[in-house]
């Protein structure tokens, strides 16, 4: 296997690239052209990542006004703004943020608010809508009742939504508005809701990680190294990259990434193995990023401990 890593959360996924390239190139037709195909995930993935693009905002804002029933064009422009509030706000805890932060932050949010509550009334059955919409409401602190309600409007219209379900892990943890008496619950009735083979399984390791990431320095290893963690790490495993009918769906990085991660902190180097050689150069920033350092290196030094045929 090659050193190379790509962190680009779209590198796997095609038509996810093509509609950036469209977007980039400010040929929204072609990118409406490869949206209309995709599943409701992979649109959702394709207008996240067609909206990340630096300055797209004035492109996408000058699409939604000429067809203000564009719910595509509307929640690729939600999704840059956000971007924009959240490269303000920063990846900091809130102690670390500044007044002014904040309340740049907010104000984007609610730009991107503004643009959803009006694409929601013309077109209330798009997921990626809703997705878009749970992430302001935890930006702006809504309250957890609100961001259920939204992330529920999602599920109703796609009950195995990986993206609306990855904001609310994020709700459902403590340094929002959460705490973890919600959060495992919700990620473990998500993996048992959703086919054996599925992502869904990411979400419960997701939680576990979150989990050890927010303890103390000295009790987090002893957290994640528990019997009864451990265990249900790899029953989430078991049910999602590493059984046999895990494919290569939208969210299938995301999910393999995040349990390279996890076996390569539990030292588990063989059930990391497998799961590195399934993603090949392939890789997320979240969550090792929560590791510090060059991310992609971080990755590298892993992947080659894992690959050297060490054991568990």
């Amino acid at each position: 296997m090659r050193e190379t890593v790509s962190l680009d959360q779209a590198a796997a996924y095609p038509e996810v690239i093509a509609v950036r390239e469209c977007a980039s190139a400010r040929d929204w037709d072609g990118a409406r052209r490869v949206l209309d195909t995709l599943p409701p995930v992979g649109r959702t993935m394709a207008l996240r990542s067609g909206g990340e693009q630096p300055g797209s905002e004035d492109f996408l804002r000058e699409r939604v006004e000429r067809d203000p029933a564009d719910s595509a064009a509307a929640a690729a422009l939600a999704f840059r703004l956000i971007d924009i509030a959240w490269e303000i706000r920063s990846s900091y805890g809130a102690e670390h943020v500044s007044r002014q932060q904040f309340t740049d932050f907010h104000g984007w949010l609610r730009k991107a608010e503004v643009v959803l509550i009006d694409a929601v009334a013309r077109n209330p059955r798009d997921p990626a809508l809703w997705t878009a919409r749970t992430v302001t409401a935890r930006g702006l602190e809504l309250g957890l009742a609100e961001v259920r309600r939204r992330y529920d409007k999602a599920a109703a219209l796609d009950p195995h939504h990986l993206p609306a379900q990855n904001h609310m892990v994020q709700s459902l943890c403590p340094k929002w508005s959460g705490n973890w008496e919600l959060l495992h619950p919700f990620c473990r009735e998500a993996m048992l809701a959703a086919p054996p083979g599925a992502v869904q399984g990411a979400l419960v390791a997701d939680a576990h990680i979150e989990h050890w990431f927010d303890l103390p320095a000295g009790t987090d290893t002893a957290y994640l190294t528990s019997a009864a963690v451990r265990d249900e790490i790899h029953e989430a495993a078991e049910r999602s990259v590493l059984h046999p009918g895990f494919g290569r769906d939208y969210g299938w990085v995301q999910a393999a990434s995040t349990f390279a991660f996890v076996f390569s902190v539990l030292n588990d180097r063989r059930s990391a193995a497998r799961v590195f050689t399934m993603l090949g150069d392939y890789a997320t920033k979240i969550p090792w990023t929560y590791m510090g350092g060059d991310t992609a290196e971080r990755i590298r030094t892993y992947r080659r401990r894992a690959l050297s045929g060490g054991t568990r």
